[in-house]
């Protein structure tokens, strides 16, 4: 095991939907007793959204973080990745961003349901649950069972055809829900989920607690839910922490309660990529 470090590797900053310069970041993670710290923007996709960084940037964004990477080295250590949202038919290969410019780690995530076609696309994730549900009622005729049911398909096909060292929030379907349209305790649920913490386990891919939806009081509650994360220390699924920071102000704010959390699974242990950390 290495030592009992703090890390982040699930940050976005103004260069797709988060706010401030990469340099806040890594000044404010310093202040805050971060060793390592990674930058995961949100990979360009074939069609206009608010989140994603533009194809043309990503130069800079690779530029900008060695530069600060070099004059920041004797401080802390930091890398370079990004948050690929895979759709079927529509988003690029992972495994072309990460040889294309050579970076230390790709996060999957599945943030929109669908396939294909840019305007059929269910946004499940953001600030506005209205969105949610008026997608809900388009797509879906508000039948919650198939909607949710393609957002863990979507997200099985990501973990068989794609390459990845992280996965996402997997669970984030249940955030704007907040019980009304379906129960995360409902058998057909459930069964969804462990068909995606087998694939998990089968790939040896780390899965995240993400603690944003707490701060950003969108749903009290990690991702992925207490019962979920019981099943995968029974599987030992690898886990890491993330803030899923998108202002350099939410680097650390729950850091200690989700290590408390996993605590509570039976977790003794997380990992920053290949490290394996104790959780003391």
């Amino acid at each position: 095991m290495t030592k009992n470090i703090k890390y982040n590797l699930h940050t976005h900053s103004k260069f797709c939907d988060g706010s401030g310069n990469i340099e806040d970041f890594i000044k404010t993670s310093i202040n805050n007793n971060i060793d390592v710290l990674g930058f995961s923007s949100h990979a360009p996709l074939p069609f206009d959204n608010s989140f994603s960084i533009k194809e043309e940037k990503i130069t800079q964004y690779i530029d900008e973080i060695q530069l600060l990477k070099n004059n920041y080295s004797h401080k802390i250590e930091i890398l370079t990745g990004l948050e690929c949202d895979y759709i079927h038919g529509l988003s690029q290969s992972f495994s072309f961003f990460k040889q294309k410019y050579n970076l230390d780690y790709i996060i999957g995530g599945v943030h929109l349901v669908g396939k294909n076609i840019a305007k059929n696309l269910w946004f499940i994730d953001g600030p506005k649950r209205e969105i949610y549900d008026n997608g809900l009622k388009k797509f879906y005729n508000n039948n919650a069972q198939k909607a949710v049911t393609e957002y863990y398909t979507q997200m099985l096909e990501m973990l068989q055809v794609e390459e990845m060292d992280i996965l996402a929030h997997l669970d984030k379907i249940k955030m704007h829900n907040q019980d009304r349209f379906f129960s995360t305790h409902e058998k057909w649920y459930n069964g969804l989920v462990m068909e995606v913490l087998e694939l998990v386990k089968q790939k040896d891919i780390i899965a995240e607690i993400n603690y944003r939806g707490i701060y950003k009081k969108r749903y009290n509650d990690f991702y992925p839910s207490l019962n979920i994360l019981k099943k995968m220390k029974e599987m030992n699924i690898r886990i890491c922490i993330s803030s899923d920071a998108h202002h350099h102000s939410e680097l650390d704010v729950l850091h200690q309660d989700a290590l408390h959390f996993a605590q509570s699974a039976g977790y003794k242990e997380t990992w920053c990529l290949e490290r394996s950390i104790p959780i003391l």
